[in-house]
């Protein structure tokens, strides 16, 4: 049989540029040259898209996109079964394209966006489809679709567009502190202030909105911040729970990549019926949000021990040292086989194996 030809996308004009070439990186070296034949596809900081010729290695350092002979400017064409539109010296040929694997992290990538362009053009895509990224990235919509699925979530306000200041912390007022101000759709804990002073909460908000043009303010919690991995269409499986201790201040974008005073505890320090009811709890948000392929769903545990959904992360940090890829090996799922579980997942969804 020949091989199946799949593209994978890093880069991305988002903030979380730089960690998607490293995602990338690790995904291109783990998949099985046997069955696949890869495709490199780059979008620069500032929107551009090309077919990468050049070294793997040149990734992750950002060097890829430097050697202008190693660059073909290319794009997914809408039309149904067009593929992947190259242009070699001014003239456009089609190429094949099996299955679109993007390692985008954050707007414009995990979002929907390029989901939804995949799905025109009738490539199937690894990981959620349009709607369910889009949900996703929406921390106000999809608290409520996993509340009326029956998993407790944070209690917030929140606002499409600034109001004043008097009018932000008379809905604060009802929100105990501290309290996370939080873009509302952006990844990474970018854009996120825990303010302990109710007047600090309108430049919180501001600062916020420098990261997309709609605010969140949730109240914060007592307990540990969790994360379960969730795999699969119609079956779901899970790997083992992490559990992120912070010494200082909370987990922001600093410390997920740094990890200055924080730990990661895979498995999480926690008893077996606590570990099933988050699990369980994981994927039935899992489910509310429409996910299929893979999603990192973030939660606390409540000194009760009671899970609380924070939100789902569908293109979630993908290096060998991430939590996702982390939390899978923990449960007997080595990264190789992982990634080509989630090619062949996406492949499955192809056919209309949707779950549910």
């Amino acid at each position: 049989m020949s091989k199946k030809k799949v593209a994978v996308i890093f880069g991305g004009f988002s903030p979380e540029y730089e960690v998607s070439l490293k995602s990338s990186f690790s995904i291109i070296n783990a998949i099985d040259r046997e069955k696949y034949d890869v495709i490199l596809i780059g979008i620069t900081k500032q929107g551009q898209w090309y077919r990468y010729y050049g070294a793997v290695d040149d990734i992750p350092v950002d060097k890829w996109h430097t050697d202008e002979s190693l660059l073909k400017k290319a794009y997914f064409t809408p039309d149904r079964g067009g593929g992947l539109v190259e242009y070699d010296n001014g003239t456009a040929q089609n190429v094949q394209v099996d299955i679109a694997f993007p390692v985008l992290h954050g707007r414009y990538g995990e979002d929907g966006t390029v989901q939804g362009l995949c799905e025109l053009a009738g490539i199937p895509v690894v990981g959620c489809g349009s709607a369910s990224s889009a949900l996703c990235m929406d921390k106000d919509r999809s608290h409520k679709l996993v509340s009326l699925a029956g998993v407790k979530v944070t209690k917030s306000v929140c606002f499409e567009r600034l109001p004043s200041d008097d009018i932000l912390l008379e809905a604060a007022l009802d929100l105990k502190l501290p309290v996370f101000v939080k873009p509302m759709r952006a990844g990474s804990s970018l854009g996120i202030t825990k303010v302990s002073d109710y007047k600090k909460i309108p430049e919180a908000a501001r600062y916020a909105l420098g990261f997309d043009n709609a605010v969140v303010i949730e109240e914060g919690l007592t307990g540990i911040e969790i994360g379960c991995s969730v795999i699969g269409n119609h079956e779901l499986r899970t790997g083992k729970i992490n559990e992120i201790e912070v010494d200082e201040g909370f987990f922001s974008y600093e410390e997920k990549y740094t990890l200055k005073s924080s730990r990661f505890h895979i498995p999480a320090r926690i008893d077996d019926e606590t570990e099933a009811r988050v699990k369980e709890a994981a994927k039935t948000a899992y489910r509310a949000l429409g996910c299929r392929g893979y999603a990192r769903i973030d939660m606390y545990l409540t000194e009760e021990n009671e899970p609380v959904f924070l939100e789902a992360n569908t293109i979630p940090g993908f290096t060998a040292f991430s939590q996702f890829p982390r939390m899978m090996g923990a449960a007997g799922v080595e990264y190789p086989e992982l990634v080509d579980m989630l090619l062949d997942m996406s492949l499955q969804v192809d056919k209309g194996e949707w779950y549910g």
